[in-house]
């Protein structure tokens, strides 16, 4: 049984792959840099590479997109509804101790995050994720560090679906001042941040260094509301993880986030911060 998943697991891979080449081939054939390709859609570069490499599911609507932009001929809109089928069957390799969270993620109708430490998951680049899976200890071995990262971005995908979950995030000021994975993989991340801070359904916040004190020093979390379920919190810290449903914890870090999210700067505010720092 085990053999079998893992078979259709590197089926749709090989799938994906070859998909994001046929784009990277038409995209060159009209002289066109993955940036302006992005722009011309609506997406950013880091998306169109990630695509390009089979690193991120290519959504069908994008097929379609592609193909009436570049002039395929209906190559890759034929193509949109086999991916279609592949997304369906496709097994993302998610630790076990993180799949339950990840399983409501997919669902939810609402996203909250606070982040004290690191870039949310749900924000970062493959540039970014990598680093973060290769500096773990102990040490994971290389493959698998990229169906980590295949995995992390897969969950990007709330963002494409329709409608989109309603987000938020706050973030404090020091994880965004510091450069890891080095200037240009911070740079990276910072201009993502950007981008996903200018879409409709989300709300980026900056709690600023000189913010003194505020209610959540415990840690990390995050609030999410499944499609028609009641909200449960999400807890993680050392790679251990708790789902919190008790009735009575659950407004506790409800009314933690609304405090926090009233002493960070507004979404506009952080934007400009991040933008400051990207030039500095």
């Amino acid at each position: 049984m085990a053999e079998q998943e893992t078979d259709t697991t590197d089926e749709t891979a090989d799938l994906f792959r070859a998909v994001g080449r046929q784009i990277k081939v038409a995209r060159e054939r009209a002289s066109l840099s993955q940036k302006e390709l992005g722009e011309r859609l609506g997406y950013g570069e880091e998306t169109v590479s990630s695509i390009e490499r089979g690193r991120r599911t290519p959504q069908p609507d994008l097929l379609v997109a592609v193909d009436e932009l570049l002039g395929c001929g209906g190559l890759l809109a034929a193509a949109a509804e086999v991916v279609g089928r592949a997304k369906a069957r496709r097994r993302v390799r998610h630790p076990e101790w993180f799949r339950d969270y990840a399983r409501l993620e997919g669902e939810a109708a609402e996203v909250n995050d606070y982040s004290a430490t690191a870039v949310p998951g749900l924000l970062q680049t493959e540039a970014h994720a990598r680093v973060v899976f290769r500096t773990r200890q102990p040490l994971l071995d290389e493959e698998t560090i990229e169906q980590r990262v295949a995995a992390r971005l897969a969950r990007q995908e709330v963002f494409e679906r329709w409608p989109p979950p309603r987000t938020t995030f706050v973030i404090e000021e020091s994880v965004l001042r510091r450069p890891l994975g080095g200037r240009d993989v911070h740079g990276e991340q910072l201009e993502a941040l950007l981008r996903f801070g200018e879409l409709r359904s989300v709300e980026l916040q900056v709690l600023p260094m000189e913010q003194q004190e505020h209610p959540s020093l415990g840690g990390s979390f995050i609030l999410l509301r499944p499609k028609g379920r009641a909200q449960v919190g999400y807890l993680e810290v050392q790679h251990v993880s708790r789902l919190v449903t008790d009735p009575d914890e659950v407004p506790i870090l409800a009314a933690r986030y609304g405090s926090i999210r009233a002493q960070a700067l507004t979404p506009r505010e952080s934007l400009s911060l991040i933008k400051q720092l990207l030039g500095d």
